[in-house]
């Protein structure tokens, strides 16, 4: 089944894209991620533009996150005081980024500065995932308990002016520490085509110190507003979203979701972590070899 994508100017086989975005669609349901962070990278290897792999995959994101961000909202288990900041950090993340990918582009780089931030992130996640899962699991059949760990804020958000209190969150930090980290995804989102959440949510336990019972929802909350504005910048400036790929990647990631929803019911999170830092260390390794890979063609012409 060829379809025409004609934003990325190229026929490809629809199923095969519905079957891309079905795969992230299962690992999101299974791992509690958005999935972004790995479409990009599986589209680029299909022959998609870096660029429009990037906005186009934003674009999924924002239609993936919404059932996930009514969910947490019925169960109360978004923060939307914090929520709120993170947004609109994210809103002024999203400007910066548009700045760089109109420079990057108009300097030739955009296509190899997305590989690399995919491959330095990939690998440098991937590796702390691997290794925090290996340390569960050689706990578990040694019987030792991993020790509890402590929920406080990181002291260089301790330092910070002008402390606000986050009831939800029981936070009383300062506004600016959730205003930088939304500004961190949002850039990422509008270069990357991800969503943020797997750096997101880490980042709000680890730094923001904010309760387990929130951050899921409220990084769904911030996900779904930021890559909508990504979303939108992207068709006003770069034009390079195309809606028909992004339509196939929604349409396989749905129904990919209710499968990883079902599948993750049946592992152990220690397990399905590791899982999941080997797909992203296996994805890392192939982008990296991507880069130094020399092509049998060197250059093409294209017809004006």
């Amino acid at each position: 089944m060829d379809v025409y994508l004609p934003i990325a100017n190229l026929s490809v086989n629809g199923l095969v894209i519905i079957g891309l975005g079905a795969l992230t669609g299962l690992l999101s349901g299974m791992f509690g991620v958005g999935g972004g962070f790995l479409t990009t990278p599986l589209l680029i290897f299909y022959g998609v533009p870096p660029t429009v792999a990037a906005a186009s995959a934003a674009s999924q994101v924002t239609g993936a996150s919404v059932s996930g961000a009514f969910a947490q909202a019925r169960r109360g288990g978004i923060d939307y005081h914090i929520g709120a900041v993170l947004v609109a950090g994210g809103v002024i993340g999203t400007g910066i980024g548009s700045l760089l990918f109109r420079l990057l582009q108009a300097l030739g780089q955009i296509d190899t500065v997305i590989n690399i931030l995919y491959v330095l992130m990939l690998g440098g996640i991937g590796g702390l995932m691997a290794h925090e899962s290996i340390t569960a699991l050689r706990a578990q059949r040694a019987g030792v308990p991993l020790p509890a760990r402590k929920r406080r804020h990181h002291p260089l958000v301790a330092s910070l002016p002008l402390r606000w209190r986050f009831y939800r969150s029981g936070l009383y930090i300062s506004p600016l520490a959730p205003l930088l980290l939304g500004m961190a995804t949002g850039i990422l989102t509008m270069l990357m085509g991800i969503g943020g959440g797997f750096i997101l949510v880490p980042a709000m336990l680890y730094i923001l110190g904010m309760g387990v019972n929130v951050v899921v929802g409220t990084s769904l909350f911030q996900i779904l507003f930021v890559t909508m504005v990504t979303t939108m910048m992207h068709a006003l400036t770069t034009r390079a979203v195309d809606i028909v790929l992004a339509g196939l990647l929604l349409v396989g990631s749905v129904t990919g979701a209710q499968l990883g929803t079902f599948f993750a019911q049946k592992a152990k999170p220690e397990q399905l972590r590791l899982i999941l830092a080997v797909i992203v260390l296996a994805v890392a390794l192939r982008m990296a070899l991507g880069l130094g890979y020399r092509p049998d063609e060197i250059y093409t012409v294209v017809p004006l």
